[in-house]
């Protein structure tokens, strides 16, 4: 059993993908991810919200609202589009502290190294990175309890 990450989404989903022994499963679930995922529109998809570091093009936004982060993102390839999707669900939802504290450990919880080429899972870690940064810039405009 993996410590939670912060987000009850993002450990249902570390421990789907953990769980599953077959890597194409894993695979099959990331792709059935991208699929659910609304796409950006092209006049939303900015220099500023665009992921460095990835291979494919991929861009995420995230607005704060009420006090908690939401989520919007895209990619022209399929896998991290899925893995994005991924984070979107996890962290939408989430004030900017606690997405700040989630702890890219995680990661390897779900088991999808098996299936990631290493530039994938770089290019999911630095999308990570973008969200939290995101996050952060946010933090001020958060109600204080």
């Amino acid at each position: 059993m993996t410590p939670g990450t912060g987000s009850e989404a993002l450990d249902r989903m570390v421990e789907r993908l953990g769980g599953t022994a077959d890597p194409k499963r894993r695979y099959e679930y990331v792709l059935w991810l991208a699929k659910k995922l609304d796409p950006l529109p092209p006049d939303q998809q900015t220099d500023d919200i665009k992921v460095r570091g990835c291979v494919s093009q991929v861009f995420v936004r995230g607005d704060l609202n009420n006090g908690v982060m939401r989520w919007k993102g895209d990619s022209d390839a399929l896998i991290t589009k899925g893995l994005l999707a991924l984070l979107i669900q996890g962290l939408d939802g989430l004030t900017p502290d606690q997405v700040q504290a989630i702890d890219p450990a995680f990661i390897a919880a779900t088991g999808l190294q098996a299936s990631l080429t290493p530039s994938r899972a770089n290019g999911f870690l630095n999308i990570l990175k973008m969200m939290q940064n995101q996050a952060k810039a946010l933090e001020g405009e958060a109600p204080i309890d």
